[in-house]
């Protein structure tokens, strides 16, 4: 059991919360059952360890981990509070290897839906992104450019396991990860107030597609917006100013997946 918050380990447990410390390990948290339930079904290969409160322990996922040699280790309340992000943590922690997909590979298979988030910086809406795309059935999402990291805790958090579903890919510039998902056969479609609305362009979204989203506050730039094939926009048929970028992502990917569905 560890019992004191300050030791060695739970610090360097602890850093895995800043971008700095993800980098330099490759490694990432998953807090809380639904996390690190995903992540024990769907990829248990890149969980590294595991550690829970005593009641935790008598969870199923708990056996689940010892079953698949995973090392697990009893802390206390106030050490698992140090290591999490959360102010409440949920009794149980994964540190994870962080899944290396490189562009190539997520576009090797010519997926027909994938998402592209361009300099989007909030964790809540890339998160949420990353699990409307999963339950699209998305073949993965990339970020590009300074968005917020995919493996930051509240990114995760956002996911509620989607992280451990769909490849993520990360680190690239816009331009050239438009240009390989058109040599992949999609047709890029961003999403954008100044656009068509989305009804109208139905039709297109029977074909491959990857759609383009902006920033959460000033959407794509003139020039990112230029890059892409055509601009659809989400109507607005109420009184509503706007729409966030998660609800507003999650219509369009919804729209191709019931066009890729008949």
């Amino acid at each position: 059991m560890i019992d004191n918050p300050r030791s060695p380990r739970v610090r360097a447990v602890a850093k895995l919360a800043k971008r700095k410390g993800r980098a330099e390990t490759g490694l990432f948290l998953a807090e809380g059952p639904q996390a690190v339930g995903e992540a024990l079904a769907y990829r248990p290969d890149g969980v590294v360890a595991l550690y829970a409160v005593a009641e935790a322990l008598a969870l199923p996922l708990a056996r689940a981990a010892v079953d698949a040699g995973i090392e697990v280790t009893e802390v206390t309340a106030p050490v698992l509070e140090a290591m999490c992000d959360t102010v409440t943590p949920q009794g149980v922690l994964a540190v994870c290897r962080q899944p290396a997909t490189t562009l190539d590979e997520l576009l090797a298979g010519r997926p027909a839906l994938v998402a592209i988030l361009d300099e989007v910086r909030d964790p809540g809406n890339a998160g949420t992104v990353i699990r409307a795309a999963d339950a699209a059935g998305a073949a993965g999402v990339i970020l590009t450019g300074p968005s917020v990291d995919a493996f930051n805790p509240k990114v995760v958090r956002s996911t509620t396991g989607s992280i451990f579903h769909v490849p993520v890919v990360q680190g690239v510039e816009l331009e050239p990860a438009l240009d390989a998902v058109r040599a992949a056969g999609l047709r890029v479609l961003a999403a954008d107030v100044t656009g068509e609305e989305l009804p109208v362009v139905q039709g297109l979204l029977a074909d491959p597609t990857a759609w383009l989203f902006g920033n959460e506050a000033h959407g794509l730039s003139d020039a990112h917006l230029a890059m892409a094939d055509r601009a659809i926009r989400v109507p607005i048929y109420g009184k509503a100013e706007s729409l966030n970028l998660a609800t507003a992502a999650s219509v369009c990917l919804y729209a191709s997946a019931f066009a890729h569905r008949g």
